[in-house]
């Protein structure tokens, strides 16, 4: 075990409180914030797969350019519920009150979340608004693609519309009250001695995508409830014939939808970060610049919604203002982007599913980031807008960054989740299947896009046969890399080997009780007796163990002397050098 491991640990007994409660505690009102992460991380996994079968009967659909596999209205219907039920049941709740439920508390060494009965009402809202979504294709599934933009959403099924407009508002409510908790819980509840520049990153991520869940959905709740108004009793908010403006809706809605790709991929971000220290082994590389730059993206968000609307007739000074502000947002992503790859370089990786996963998200992230500072571009977006660039782009950045993510998260934290740890060699599979089958599914769709096919249709030229034929075989092995995840998870759940408290050796607090925890996580307040990221730095008085790192020198960014680090808690600190007389936060 490494020193800095050892020292946290000897620092911070092993709780032994009370024993989790047995499985039914998972199918009620349980207060407790793990019972509650796992019911949302089960939950939001069993609508993702829902969301892959529609997903795949859309490929079903596009392997030939005929509509010969369904009717080109059920069509319409399966993209736009594939759509909703992949960001709003899976990827925003499973990040957010997934893992966020699940981590935060015991990162930050706390005993629970600050309402909990709220954080309960928050999961229990998300059951049936999910099957209300999908009981819609009983009486006419909506059709208008996940925008809803009217006047096409006025004109189409309004059983099937007020169905998506009822779920997609529960499910808003359940965001807003799961980020008010967040914030709360963050802001008062962290440990004695942690201040906020020695909150794991995951929490400085969560942080900020709480800001903008609280600041943007309720501004996409007014759309909702007007443009309700206009297909129910006929007002004219937004419908051209009664005066009414559909621009406005898509101002609104863009307002929330395109901070909501921040609310999706942020709290990835920030598992991203601590998943790649631990499993090379280094300091996180700039550790304030990547949590500053939480900051940064979660403000700049709100300022850059007009860039999917360079041709609903906007501006030219509108077009120009919103294009800069854009590719702006590139720069904090890449400030993480760059403070990952000099993390991994030169570190001892473990070859782990968790680090493959986590890679596998860099590479495609940063493929998906590229084409985004292409569609931020208005000549080039002007000539892509609404083909299948746009469908290669958004799948690269919410696939290829949000899932692979969530999947390192699994993997990573799942023997501190159940006590088990996942098969590795399974593992590599999924990894392996998932990475081919995407790349096979999706980058097609960038070639496809540039030569003109336009998106959400059934049918098409013939000459783009092939091309959709490669992406619906790579759909299709996409699919079946999730059955070798979902056996590796039961089976490993039931019969893995246990884990023991620290098996990945990690030092943010999570890892500084016993796996699973028990019901108020800590028998006492934990203490940093070492910085989170302390990697190699057990012993100062040894060599230090980072590799490209210089003690003495504080202008690099992962030594012991950087003033981009992480630090201990000055009063308990491990190591001398560490140590002050006050600390930041008691």
């Amino acid at each position: 075990m490494t020193q800095a491991a050892q020292i946290q640990e000897q620092a911070n007994p092993s709780a032994r409180g009370q024993e989790p409660g047995d499985w039914r505690r998972y199918f009620g009102f349980s207060t407790d914030h793990k019972v509650i992460g796992i019911q949302y991380l089960v939950t939001t996994f069993f609508f993702y797969l829902v969301g892959g079968v529609l997903a795949t009967m859309v490929r079903t659909e596009l392997a030939t350019p005929e509509s010969d596999f369904v009717s080109r209205e059920v069509y319409n219907s399966l993209f736009t519920v594939h759509a909703t039920v992949m960001i709003f049941l899976w990827i925003v709740p499973a990040g957010t009150g997934g893992f966020g439920n699940y981590l935060v508390p015991l990162m930050i060494g706390a005993r629970d979340m600050a309402f909990p009965k709220l954080n309960a009402l928050a999961f229990w809202i998300i059951p049936p608004a999910g099957i209300m979504l999908l009981s819609s294709f009983l009486v006419g599934a909506p059709g208008a693609g996940w925008t809803n933009y009217p006047p096409l959403s006025l004109i189409s099924g309004k059983a099937g519309e007020m169905i998506w407009i009822l779920s997609v508002l529960l499910l808003g409510t359940s965001s807003i009250l799961a980020a008010v908790n967040f914030l709360v819980t963050i802001w008062k509840m962290r440990t004695p001695g942690m201040g906020w520049n020695q909150m794991p990153l995951f929490c400085w991520a969560m942080f900020a995508t709480s800001i903008l869940a609280v600041i943007a959905t309720p501004v996409l709740a007014g759309a909702l409830i007007l443009l309700s108004f206009d297909v129910l009793i006929g007002t004219a908010f937004f419908n051209p014939t009664g005066g009414g403006d559909p621009i406005v809706y898509q101002h609104l809605f863009w307002f929330y939808s395109h901070p909501a790709v921040y609310i999706m991929i942020l709290p990835v971000f920030g598992m991203i970060s601590d998943i790649i220290s631990v499993h090379a082994r280094k300091p996180i590389f700039g550790y304030k610049a990547i949590a500053y730059s939480s900051l940064a993206i979660c403000g700049l968000g709100l300022i850059v919604w007009v860039h999917h609307m360079f041709t609903s007739g906007t501006p030219p000074w509108m077009r120009m203002f919103f294009m800069i502000t854009t590719m702006i947002i590139a720069v904090p992503t890449g400030i993480k982007i760059f403070s990952w790859l000099a993390t991994l370089w030169g570190g001892k990786l473990d070859g782990s599913s968790a680090l493959l996963f986590a890679m596998g998200f860099i590479s495609l992230f940063v493929i998906g980031g590229i084409s985004g500072v292409m569609v931020a571009s208005v000549p080039f977006d002007i000539h892509v807008h609404d083909t299948y660039f746009v469908v290669a782009h958004l799948h690269y950045v919410l696939f290829g960054g949000s899932v692979f993510g969530l999947y390192a998260g699994f993997y990573h934290w799942f023997p501190k989740i159940t006590g088990r740890m996942m098969d590795e060699t399974w593992g590599k599979v999924h990894f392996w299947l998932s990475f081919v089958g995407f790349n096979l599914a999706f980058m097609p769709m960038h070639k496809l896009g540039l030569e003109g096919m336009n998106r959400r249709i059934a049918e098409y030229d013939p000459r783009f046969a092939t091309l959709n034929l490669i992406c619906t075989i790579g759909a299709f092995l996409l699919a079946i890399s999730t059955i070798p995840f979902v056996v590796n998870a039961a089976w490993s759940w039931l019969s893995g080997a246990p884990a023991g408290d620290n098996p990945w050796r990690g030092l943010t607090l999570e890892w500084m009780t016993t796996s699973p925890p028990p019901v108020e996580n800590f028998d006492a307040d934990p203490i940093l007796a070492t910085g989170p990221y302390d990697y190699g730095m057990g012993s100062r008085s040894t060599e230090v163990d980072v590799p490209f790192s210089d003690a003495s020198d504080p202008a690099l960014s992962a030594g012991p002397s950087s003033t981009l680090r992480a630090k201990p808690d000055p009063v308990v600190a491990a190591d001398p050098s560490d140590r002050g007389t006050e600390s930041h936060n008691r």
